[in-house]
């Protein structure tokens, strides 16, 4: 439990470190390549760790092993550990991250800017919280 609570550490570090650097609105994301570079790398390691976290929350309940990341989400929310909605949402951010990461095609600056400015922080740290819960009703 020491690992999943120190990676929702670093999680919280790195959404604290991206929202002081995040612009006030697209046009200045835009302006800045520096920023904009940063930025993506932030919403990379936070959706990274935040994937981390749910392989390591499945195998301390002991929960179906899935076949791949994205069904990771799934088995959390299948067993009532993650709501729908906010399964739904973070299966979002990882596409995006994907998108990123691997540059499938032409990244699309609106969408990551909107979703770091309007969804990110919240969902994350739901999802912090719903893990902390979890953490503390298994000991």
């Amino acid at each position: 439990m020491g690992r999943i609570e120190d990676k929702l550490n670093e999680i919280e570090e790195f959404i604290e470190e991206l929202y002081e650097i995040f612009p006030d609105n697209l046009k200045a994301y835009l302006k800045s390549k520096e920023k904009k570079a940063a930025c993506e790398r932030y919403f990379e390691k936070i959706i990274e760790a935040v994937t981390d976290v749910v392989f390591y929350v499945i195998k301390l309940k002991n929960l179906t092993i899935p076949q791949d990341e994205e069904s990771a989400f799934d088995i959390l929310e299948t067993n009532e550990v993650i709501s729908k909605e906010l399964c739904k949402n973070l299966k979002k951010a990882k596409g995006i991250r994907n998108i990123i990461i691997h540059q499938y095609g032409i990244i699309d600056d609106k969408l990551v800017f909107n979703s770091i400015s309007e969804e990110l922080k919240k969902d994350v740290k739901e999802f912090i919280k719903i893990i902390r819960q979890q953490i503390k009703s298994k000991k």
